[in-house]
C-alpha cells in the first residue's frame, strides 16, 4: 500500500496550502454527470489554492488507454491504468477526481488497492438510468439501443452500483452545485480544507 505525505505547495498569488492527497474516484453510468461533477469541484479547489488534477475516462480513451475495447478485460485494463496515473499524481502531492464508469466492482477493488486506502474515495453519482439515457450528450445510449454499439454499460453490459459509497450524489435530485459542495465537504473532513 502507497503511503503519501502530505503535499505542501505554493500558487502564484497564494497562501502556502497543505493537503493530504486524495483520489475521489467518481464512478457511474454513462452519462450521470461524473465528468461534469468532476470539472466544478476542480475550478472550485484550484480557486481554494489546492492542485488538483482531473482524470476523465473518455479523454484517456483518447490517449493513454485508446487500445482498449469495451471487453471487461480491456475495462479493468483501463481502470488500472488510470488507477496508476492518479497514484502518481497522489505521490506528487494532488487532489485526484477520477470520472470513470468503472462498472464492475471487482474494477473498482483494483483500483483502491493500487492508490491505497488511505487516500482512495468512492463517490457514486448515482444517476437513474432514464435520467442518463435522457441526457444522452453524444447519443451513445441511442446507438446502443438500435444495436450500432455492442457492450455499452447500462444497456447490454451491466453496472454494479457501490453497496456502501464514501460519497452518494442523487444527481437526479441534487445539483451539481450541491455536488460539489458534497465532495469539498468530504474533502474538508480529510483534509481541512480552509
Amino acid at each position: 500500500m502507497p503511503r503519501y505525505p502530505h503535499g505542501t505547495f505554493r500558487l502564484p498569488n497564494r497562501q502556502l496550502v497543505s493537503t493530504r492527497p486524495t483520489v475521489l474516484w467518481l464512478t457511474g453510468l454513462p452519462a450521470a454527470g461524473k465528468t461534469t461533477i468532476a470539472r466544478a469541484t476542480q475550478v472550485e479547489l484550484e480557486a481554494l489554492g489546492y492542485s488538483c488534477v482531473v482524470l476523465d475516462g473518455d479523454e484517456l480513451r483518447r490517449g493513454l488507454c485508446r487500445d482498449l475495447g469495451l471487453s471487461d478485460k480491456d475495462r479493468l485494463e483501463h481502470v488500472r491504468r488510470t488507477a496508476e496515473v492518479a497514484r502518481l499524481f497522489c505521490l506528487q502531492g494532488s487532489i485526484v477526481l477520477t470520472a470513470l464508469i468503472s462498472p464492475r466492482l471487482t474494477h473498482r477493488a483494483l483500483a483502491q488497492r493500487i492508490i491505497g486506502s488511505d487516500a482512495f474515495v468512492e463517490v457514486f453519482v448515482d444517476t437513474p438510468l432514464a435520467v442518463a439515457e435522457a441526457r444522452d450528450p453524444k447519443g451513445l445510449y441511442r446507438q446502443a439501443r438500435s444495436g450500432a454499439l455492442s457492450g455499452f454499460t447500462g444497456i447490454d453490459a451491466a453496472y454494479e452500483s457501490p453497496p456502501a459509497p464514501q460519497v452518494r450524489l442523487t444527481t437526479a435530485s441534487m445539483s451539481c452545485e450541491r455536488s460539489v459542495q458534497a465532495l469539498l465537504g468530504c474533502l474538508s473532513l480529510r483534509n481541512a480544507l480552509t
